[in-house]
């Protein structure tokens, strides 16, 4: 059987979708293909499970062992893309499986069962430790099929919720690892309705809105607490190569390696005696911790002088990803939102007067392959601002000067309120 068609229907059995993209390969490599006849027992109640089973074609039943009291034989059907002996396996069976029609199966061995229990969503052989805290924070924990959770791990952007680029990218992590390997990302839409407890785990429940055989839609609920406090809504496309072209330029800027990173600028503003000793101090009272992406101005940052609304920047991943594209996707995602929404408040900052800014939705569509660990350029402009609502536009470029993505936000900005105390904190809205 054709190894690219055992493994586009692979990636389609929902057990299968949440296993690194290289588990699933291996898989494929290591099935076999068995038939059977109507009425043909597949798997006998007594004997030892060694293989697990996915059915490509064909309809099964499972007759349960006997009911001792009730005197019943409780029966569960099964058809295409249903799986079953990945419970048993190396343990007595406790039911009969028998076909129902002519029936093909994909047999894998108990050997190779390991390769359902790898070491993160993203990664089959190594541990997530070892990977970017990028990674790590979009490494969720599979609680059942469509359910994950996610958590602000230490070191994490804080800005005393959790962080929205934190959002997008776990949201998109857990509606990824539904859908096949085949099928990347190609737009989101995100609302944010509450503000995040950084020391409270999140939720992840996704829809299955749609699957079709080259685009697939998925919308994820964010949970805390019980309550939904973010959205997103995503939709997956199967790589093709169809008509391309490129109308904008990248700007002309300097070198991300010719340009110092946002500690270094940090170190220089300490040592800058040109800036006032209240400010310096107001610096280095603060508690730095470098975020994990890497970003490198091309432009001035000041957020207590007025300015124009737009602003040029490299960045990366820190430290090591995993090679797998949809993970870039969704570390990209992530760092969309640093900095992005904050441009809009440019041209009304002055000294002495506290803004504040929250995201309330994004949108982001990919255009082509990205790498999150090599240097992008993110140019990004406000064309407007009103009702205490800023809108931000921005584009992604890599080094190359191709466009990789498109991004809007809108967020909600204005006049930061003086803060009552013993006041009980409320939803960002």
């Amino acid at each position: 059987m054709d190894r690219g068609r055992v493994i586009e229907f692979l990636a389609q059995i929902p057990l299968l979708q949440r296993l690194p993209s290289l588990s699933l390969r291996k898989i494929a490599q290591s099935v076999r293909v068995k038939r059977y006849e109507n009425g043909e027992y597949v798997v006998r109640e007594g004997k030892t499970g060694e293989l697990i089973y996915f059915i490509l074609e064909g309809q099964a039943e499972i007759s349960g062992p006997a009911d001792a009291e009730k005197g019943n034989y409780p029966t569960v059907s099964l058809k295409k893309f249903d799986t079953f002996g990945h419970e048993n396996y190396g343990c007595i069976n406790r039911a009969n499986v028998i076909a129902l029609s002519k029936l093909t199966c994909l047999l894998l061995s108990d050997h190779y069962s390991n390769l359902l229990q790898p070491k993160s969503i993203w990664n089959a052989d190594e541990a997530s430790e070892g990977f970017s805290l990028v990674e790590r924070t979009l490494c969720l924990e599979p609680l059942e099929v469509d359910i994950f959770r996610g958590f602000t791990l230490p070191g994490s952007p804080s800005f005393r919720q959790v962080f929205g680029g934190q959002f997008i990218g776990q949201a998109l992590a857990a509606a990824s690892k539904t859908v096949d390997c085949l099928k990347l990302v190609h737009s989101l839409h995100a609302l944010f309705i509450l503000a995040g407890h950084n020391n409270v785990p999140i939720i992840y429940h996704v829809h299955r809105i749609h699957d079709g055989k080259n685009f697939a839609t998925r919308q994820v609920d964010a949970q805390q607490n019980g309550r939904v406090i973010f959205i997103l809504l995503a939709s997956f496309q199967k790589v093709v190569e169809e008509f391309e072209h490129q109308e904008v330029c990248m700007p002309h800027v300097p070198d991300p390696e010719t340009l110092p990173n946002l500690e270094e600028l940090r170190e220089r503003r300490l040592s800058d005696f040109n800036i006032p000793m209240e400010y310096r101090n107001k610096i280095n009272s603060k508690k730095f911790i470098p975020w994990p992406i890497e970003i490198r101005s091309c432009d001035a940052i000041n957020f207590s002088e007025q300015s124009e609304p737009r602003l040029k920047y490299w960045f990366k991943a820190r430290g090591k990803l995993t090679a797998d594209p949809a993970l870039h996707r969704c570390v990209v995602a992530y760092a969309s939102d640093l900095i992005f929404g904050g441009i809009s408040l440019n041209p009304h900052r002055r000294r002495g007067l506290k803004t504040a800014s929250l995201s309330l939705d994004h949108s982001i569509w990919f255009h082509r392959p990205v790498r999150a660990d090599d240097w992008l350029l993110f140019v990004m402009e406000s064309s407007s601002a009103s009702g205490g609502r800023g809108l931000c536009n921005g584009q992604m470029f890599n080094k190359s000067g191709q466009l990789i993505m498109s991004i809007t936000q809108e967020g909600l900005i204005r006049k930061a309120k003086v803060a009552v105390q013993n006041e009980v904190p409320k939803s960002k809205l």
